[in-house]
């Protein structure tokens, strides 16, 4: 009874727009003290939850997504695309993929995506005579790469709490993102077949040649990142410093760094990595009430009674999952449920490393759909247009993103194909 008046209390302050941190983090503490729990202990639970040097590359990777926005690396790339792409009919729909694959080496957020690459390609789309629809449903679908495509903040949080390499759950994530990426792709051209007014322009070399000497740079960053982690040079947080090094030189080199821009990429960080810190907290002291009420194992005997198939398991998560990210901020989720399904997922000997994957790739889909959908806010803001015309425009090409987490669910090779040849 408890239990069930404290998840009530936390659905009901997170449905009257309370923040999610504080919505978990308020009834926790009443809970935990109300059933001889300190007060103290709670905190330093809550404390110790966040005390983790893996999480410290939260806030570097934050901070390179954010400075890449600042210091127009999204432009570069951009342009970069466009001058390859000028000869494909329909190009801006491919650039559109091409520069958010791009931007997902360095950002790691589709937040940070979405606001910094949709003011670019919508209003391009737009203006060469793309439908509204088409466009920000496009760029929305296209930002969810980005945490996936390592450097990915989701995947950081949950090696963090399923103890897992990160750098093996980087090397996962490739490959499902590919697939999302010729996913969108594949819509893109049966899309554009049938219009024909949507022409090429002839390709420009010299255009071509400037604009891969000006995206070289930004283009080092997956280098430094991915593979000082799978060559063993760095570990994920030293990366995450090394990368935010290396964009600070691109700022001085390219002449654009400021300390204006320094000071707002900071407290912007700052802002992001705070939200994201209370909810890590928060969790931690609701894992704390779920493992003393021994929720793990009744979930665990429930499942095991249900099914013994691992696909079926599997495909229930995947329900599962889609439904909490509709409601529920993806880290409070991967926080709450990893340390109750991930044991499960193990005993139906499901590797931890293709269950993360899946369950991110799930919980992005969430940032597409109604009523929380941050994506479909910020495209909202950024177009300024309402929430609801955004969400139409989305939802086509949900059907490729769904078809590949699909694929990953059923094929686990997909996922672990690159840890395995990585030696991880």
């Amino acid at each position: 009874m408890e239990l069930a008046v404290l998840a009530i209390s936390i659905v009901v302050l997170l449905a009257i727009r309370v923040p999610v941190g504080l919505a978990f983090l308020g009834p926790c503490l009443i809970y935990a003290t109300s059933t001889g729990l300190s007060s103290g202990y709670t905190l330093s639970t809550a404390f110790n939850g966040v005390n983790s040097f893996p999480l410290l590359a939260v806030p570097l990777f934050i901070f390179v997504g954010v400075l890449a926005n600042k210091l127009g690396i999204a432009d570069r790339l951009f342009e970069f695309c466009l001058a390859g792409l000028s000869r494909v009919r329909g190009n801006l729909a491919y650039v559109n993929v091409g520069t958010a694959v791009g931007f997902s080496w360095m950002s790691g957020s589709a937040l940070a995506d979405v606001a910094g690459l949709g003011k670019i390609q919508i209003p391009a789309m737009i203006r060469a005579g793309y439908p509204y629809g088409f466009a920000s449903g496009l760029t929305a679908a296209s930002s969810l790469i980005a945490p996936i495509m390592p450097p990915s903040i989701p995947a950081v949080i949950f090696a963090a709490v399923a103890t897992v390499s990160t750098g093996a759950l980087f090397a996962a994530s490739v490959i499902p993102a590919i697939l999302m990426a010729v996913g969108l792709i594949v819509y893109i051209v049966i899309w554009t077949a049938r219009r024909p007014e949507f022409t090429s322009v002839p390709f420009d070399a010299r255009r071509f040649g400037k604009a891969t000497l000006n995206v070289l740079g930004p283009l080092g960053t997956p280098l430094i990142i991915l593979g000082g982690i799978l060559f063993g040079l760095f570990t994920p947080t030293e990366a995450a410093a090394v990368a935010a090094l290396w964009m600070l030189i691109l700022g001085l080199f390219y002449r654009t760094l400021r300390f204006n821009l320094i000071w707002t990429a900071l407290k912007e960080t700052a802002v992001i990595t705070g939200g994201i810190m209370l909810i890590l907290g928060a969790a931690a002291v609701l894992g704390l009430i779920l493992s003393r009420a021994r929720v793990s194992e009744s979930v665990a005997s429930l499942l095991t009674g249900m099914t013994d198939n691992p696909l079926l398991f599997l495909l229930m998560v995947n329900v599962l999952f889609i439904l909490l990210g509709m409601v529920i901020d993806a880290t409070a989720i991967i926080l709450v449920t990893v340390p109750v399904l991930l044991p499960v997922a193990m005993e139906f000997g499901i590797d931890p490393i293709h269950f993360g994957v899946i369950m991110i790739m799930n919980l992005m889909l969430g940032l597409l759909t109604p009523p929380v959908g941050s994506v479909l806010y910020v495209t909202s803001s950024v177009t300024g247009k309402p929430v609801d015309v955004v969400f139409k425009g989305i939802m086509p090409f949900l059907i490729p993103l769904v078809l590949a987490l699909i694929l990953v669910t059923l094929f686990p090779d997909l996922v672990m194909f690159l840890p395995r040849a990585l030696g991880f």
